[in-house]
């Protein structure tokens, strides 16, 4: 639980999303504020990655994945990488800017961010809260626990609305 000025100094959230088409659920454990996860036992000796920043560390059926880098060791050196079919990035905020003059879209996209960004939020007003919370996205609304629909949106100043 939080006051109402200030979040955690910390705070470690599951999120738990459910199978699409032929794509299996998946949970997200998101850390901040110094905390992290514990140190996989298939790095062995490896330098700890884990440090101010961190890595991200994807878990799945076969392995694991700190950043871009399979562990163990052994397994990242026999994996076949596929051939790079993305463009690669000129940089974040040469991107940016690009796109800004009519360009192509930037990879950070706003179509994709606004999604990570909703997640993220979402997770903020669970922490706030205290409460697990089952999301209707298409819908913006929490359909668990309806007083927190208070959170998902706001009233703007005269001249400062939105449209759309």
């Amino acid at each position: 639980p939080t006051n109402d000025a200030t979040y955690p100094l910390a705070s470690i959230v599951r999120f738990n999303f459910p199978a699409r088409g032929d794509m299996p659920p998946v949970t997200l454990h998101w850390y901040d504020g110094g905390l992290k996860p514990e140190r996989p036992e298939e790095m062995g000796d490896l330098p700890n990655p884990l440090g101010n920043n961190g890595p991200t560390i994807y878990v799945g059926d076969k392995g694991k994945m700190l950043n871009n880098k399979l562990i163990p060791e052994a397994r990242d050196r026999e994996y076949e990488r596929p051939p790079k079919t993305i463009p690669r990035s000129i940089g974040h905020y040469k991107e940016w800017t690009e796109a800004c003059k009519g360009g192509e879209p930037a990879g950070a996209n706003f179509e994709i961010s606004s999604l990570i960004t909703e997640v993220l939020l979402l997770g903020n007003i669970s922490i706030k809260t205290g409460r697990k919370l089952y999301w209707d996205g298409p819908n913006m609304t929490v359909t668990n626990v309806p007083e927190v629909n208070q959170f998902m949106h706001r009233e703007y100043r005269p001249g400062w609305s939105l449209q759309g």
